[in-house]
């Protein structure tokens, strides 16, 4: 590649450097400049970082200009270094170390251990003035059919059979399905820690306005009473059962 070269000395650097001027006279980059420095030991320097680096802390190089070789006056620092300054050999600068850095006066977001001191024998912390039982959150009405539409399956991939209702037990409530039923009833069983006995509200007035007369810690269901007659019939129902699968294992055997 064709170039043609100018070299003079450098004002901007000690004496003894020397400033080289290469313009490409041929190529796609025809007619650009490329700058080189060279040292009085004959040193070839192409770049700012390389320079600083070469001097050392001989020269500030911050307001030298590598293009044209020269000191720009207008962003020139102090010559003198501060005591406690860093000087940066890859961007040719000094860093002042003695600043202070800045203290957050704020409070911190982390919580901190403290200590609660008493005056007054009667005397309360804030949690002690909170009102009413803060255990019953709020729940969405008719969560539920978020999930409609969705099938658990097995490890296959297929889809598993929905449970049914019993006969007795009738859902209350607008557009609901059996299985958001079932969800509703599955959620009270393993969430509340009072007894399920569905809703006491009619079911027309439910239907009417559900958030005011729905309660939602109850399932979708009427209100049902479960009589002592149920639970032992669902006694005998389960004993009956274990006893047939006694005997499955026994004919295996």
């Amino acid at each position: 590649m064709m170039s043609e070269k100018r070299r003079s000395d450098c004002v901007g650097l000690p004496t003894g450097w020397k400033r080289e001027e290469v313009v490409r006279k041929s190529g796609l980059s025809a007619g650009k400049t490329d700058v080189y420095y060279f040292s009085p030991d004959g040193k070839k320097i192409r770049s700012k970082p390389q320079l600083s680096r070469y001097l050392g802390e001989l020269l500030d190089l911050s307001a030298f200009d590598f293009r044209s070789g020269k000191t720009i006056h207008s962003a020139l620092r102090k010559s003198k270094r501060h005591r406690g300054t860093v000087y940066d050999h890859a961007r040719g600068i000094c860093h002042d170390t003695t600043l202070a850095l800045p203290i957050r006066q704020t409070a911190s977001i982390f919580k901190q251990p403290v200590t609660v001191v008493r005056t007054r024998p009667e005397g309360k912390t804030k949690s002690d003035l909170k009102q009413g039982s803060q255990e019953n959150q709020p729940r969405q009405l008719f969560w539920e059919k978020r999930l409609q539409g969705l099938r658990a399956s097995d490890n296959t991939g297929e889809s598993l059979l929905s449970l049914q209702l019993p006969k007795s037990i009738h859902g209350i409530g607008p557009e609901l399905t059996p299985d958001s039923v079932l969800q509703s009833i599955s959620a009270a069983l393993h969430l509340n820690s009072q007894p399920v006995t569905g809703q006491n509200a009619s079911k027309s007035s439910i239907n009417k306005n559900p958030g005011v007369h729905i309660d939602a810690n109850q399932p979708h269901i009427q209100a049902t009473v479960v009589s002592e007659e149920d639970v032992r019939q669902q006694e005998r129902l389960v004993t009956d059962a274990r006893k047939r699968l006694q005997d499955a294992i026994k004919g295996f055997a």
